[in-house]
């Protein structure tokens, strides 16, 4: 039975509601900032049988750095970075290959310069452990697990919610800023008034994951980390989700499983193997293109799936959601703290809804070249024929798919400027441009160090003198200054995007103005 509390409602800066890995970002990101959270979420215990999104991309990787998140994850995923950067073709996991793609999804960038990290292949359940053990180590945060939201309020002066526990009981509580990372029926989405734009894309697929002893030992040496099987009969995807025997595989264009035998059937199939196979969990699904009109205003706000939803293929939509929680949480840390006006939360939309727009064209194109689309009977003849149609295929493959697996121009050059698209002219280009609203060019010392090291946790001017201490003193801003990059000055905001360059003799009170503010939306 539900009962209320008598006691009156809490009062937190910010209340997050959905403890997913973006949810769970959005709180480690306030607390390195050192504004308090806290984060409700109705599982107590994260699942591990759906593996869900597999690979944290190099940009991910790098904000988590910052918060020690990235050397979390890297101790518990169950595949080494440097075990395999390659994905496979073939007729079936076991059959012939057509073809491999070697160096994907920015898995190859160890100690690159393009980067500070490495991609890294781990499941979402492994990222959220590693997210909420690190905020358990922070007192600024603080997890109700088993408790959901039931009610959220916006007309009043400050967001106002009504929380359940496990046990039924109610509370209250009143923040500063509220953040939906509450996913595809986000209850703040709907508080707000807002809706997704777009559709489900189709596609049906059904995912499986499972256990077999015996599969590992019949694949060709040299792991992959996919292997994608155009087989007419059977086609799909199937890879490692550790290296002692537990899988997953994608059913393409397959929109039900009836039960068990079926899943093992069609395991079997995509490997070419009578294996054994013990089924651990199946969802069919189909792939969603929706972006939300609004990501939020005052202060209310939505992250992830809450804000937009896109398909997996080219593993974008978690990592999307980790930029909109750094991005949104630097911005509502500098105003609770007040050395930002609220006026730079005004950028958030603008900033970031473009990205997620990015994201979710480049994964309908992607998806537009499924195993289902790239196979043909052809490909598995014995013969002459079945030579030809291979060698045809492996042509084709490595064009088609090649936005899908590397896709650095999105991943790394995406900007908040009008000059981000001179560094990503497409979504596989990347040339690093030190122009307002890109990342920060990257770099390594003669030693091996990241630039990225040397960034103050806030605002970081590198090449700056005396007067931008002094104009940062003036506004209570925090900044350090660090070494030049060139003969310009440049000032990097705490996510590591440039908000200005320029040169020595440009005034900075004007430019920590202006960058206090944010980047707006794009003029015509």
């Amino acid at each position: 039975m539900v009962t209320n509390t008598p006691d009156a409602p809490r009062r937190v800066p910010v209340l997050i509601v959905g403890g997913g890995p973006v949810g769970l970002t959005t709180a480690l990101e306030l607390a390195h900032h050192g504004v308090a959270s806290l984060i409700v979420e109705p599982r107590v215990d994260v699942e591990h049988s759906r593996p869900r999104a597999k690979t944290t991309s190099a940009r991910t990787m790098e904000l988590y750095r910052r918060t020690g998140a990235a050397a979390e994850i890297r101790r518990r995923a169950a595949i080494p970075v440097e075990w395999s950067s390659e994905v496979r073709f073939c007729t079936t996991a076991t059959g012939r290959e057509i073809t491999r793609l070697s160096g994907v999804l920015g898995l190859d960038l160890q100690d690159s310069n393009l980067t500070a990290e490495a991609a890294q292949q781990v499941t979402q359940p492994v990222v959220e452990e590693a997210l909420r053990a690190l905020l358990q180590q922070r007192p600024e945060s603080t997890l109700e697990l088993g408790s959901r939201v039931i009610d959220v309020n916006l007309d009043g002066d400050l967001p106002f919610v009504r929380i359940e526990n496990v046990d039924g009981v109610l509370s209250t509580v009143t923040c500063d800023y509220l953040v939906g990372a509450d996913g595809s029926r986000s209850v703040v989405r709907a508080a707000l008034g807002a809706h997704y734009v777009g559709a489900a894309a189709g596609r049906p697929n059904v995912n499986i994951t499972f256990r077999s002893e015996q599969l590992g030992a019949l694949l060709p040496e040299g792991g992959a980390i996919h292997h994608w099987v155009l087989n007419p009969s059977f086609p799909g995807v199937l890879g490692p989700l550790s290296l002692d025997g537990l899988w997953w595989a994608i059913a393409t264009g397959t929109e039900t499983i009836e039960d068990d035998d079926e899943a093992a059937a069609l395991v079997r199939g995509l490997a070419g193997a009578d294996i054994d196979v013990e089924v651990l969990a199946t969802d069919p699904w189909q792939a969603r293109m929706l972006l939300s009109d609004s990501y939020g205003s005052d202060r209310t706000y939505l992250v992830g799936d809450a804000a937009h939803q896109n398909p997996p293929w080219g593993g974008h939509g978690f990592n999307t959601g980790v930029g909109d929680a750094v991005n949104l949480a630097w911005k509502i840390a500098a105003v609770v703290q007040g050395w930002a006006p609220a006026e730079l939360l005004d950028s958030y939309e603008a900033e970031r809804r473009p990205v997620a727009q990015q994201t979710i064209d480049l994964a309908g194109e992607n998806m537009r070249a499924l195993s289902i689309d790239l196979t043909s009977p052809e490909l598995i003849d014995d013969g002459p024929e079945g030579d030809q149609a291979r060698s045809a295929a492996a042509l084709s493959i490595k064009q088609v798919k090649h936005a899908e697996f590397y896709s650095l121009g999105l991943v790394l050059g995406y900007g908040y400027g009008p000059d981000s698209s001179h560094q990503a002219p497409t979504s596989g280009e990347y040339y690093p441009v030190v122009a307002a609203g890109n990342r920060l060019p990257h770099s390594r010392s003669t030693g091996g160090e990241s630039i990225f090291d040397s960034l103050g946790r806030e605002f970081t001017v590198l090449g700056g003198d005396g007067r931008w201490a002094a104009a940062a003193a003036r506004r209570g801003v925090p900044l350090v200054i660090g070494d030049p990059v060139d003969d310009r000055v440049v000032l990097v905001r705490p996510d590591q995007h440039i908000a200005w360059a320029g040169p020595a003799s440009d005034d900075p009170d004007t430019v920590l103005d202006s960058a206090l503010r944010g980047f707006g939306p794009p003029t015509s």
